[in-house]
């Protein structure tokens, strides 16, 4: 079957249907950087933050959906763009179901980032650069991942023999170098309620 013959249909229950039920808008929250930055910890910090204020939220981390949704893929220049691709598309859908989604992918290069953007409406994606310096990064290690990159065990890896392209732009930058992981939450909180998201 090819493409032409698959059709699109319009829920009954739309989008500004599920954010006026929820008492809040909707929107990506998308933190890019170094593997070890703190993005994932700040992502569950923030969900949780929201959930306690009864704002619908959902964490999509690289780990989780590798697990899963991106469970096939690997770890080449084209599988990254893959994963970030299906990423964006999943971040989509919990936008249009009236949540926030915080997603926590290193996501490395920004075309792959500018593509996601594109998939949404103005006002809906955010870019936020979680900045670590990497030897900061590589001191934290949570994983041991810098130390088998190091050690040739892993290739490809962010930061070390695969390059990272911090955004230029980025809506909002955390440097989480001298910042609790409960003021970067707090920081984002900030963020969303002056864009009238929350």
């Amino acid at each position: 079957m090819t493409r032409k013959h698959i059709v699109w249909h319009p829920s009954a229950v739309n989008k500004k249907d599920r954010q006026k039920l929820n008492n809040h808008k909707s929107c990506a929250l998308w933190f890019t950087g170094f593997s070890g930055s703190g993005k994932s910890t700040i992502a569950n910090e923030l969900d949780t933050q929201l959930h306690t204020m009864g704002i619908r939220s959902y964490v999509l981390d690289g780990d989780n959906i590798r697990h899963g949704l991106n469970k096939g893929l690997g770890f080449t220049a084209e599988d990254r763009i893959e994963n970030i691709r299906r990423v964006g598309e999943a971040a989509k859908l919990f936008v249009d179901s009236g949540q926030i989604v915080i997603t926590a992918f290193i996501s490395p290069f920004r075309e792959d980032r500018q593509r996601v953007r594109q998939l949404f409406e103005e006002g809906e994606f955010f870019e936020v650069y979680i900045d670590c310096p990497l030897d900061i990064c590589e001191e934290r290690d949570p994983k041991g991942l810098y130390r088998k990159a190091r050690n040739g065990e892993i290739r490809d890896f962010t930061g070390i023999d695969s390059p990272y392209e911090p955004p230029v732009n980025p809506d909002l930058t955390i440097q989480t170098e001298n910042r609790t992981v409960t003021e970067s939450a707090s920081l984002l909180i900030r963020y969303l309620e002056e864009k009238g998201i929350i």
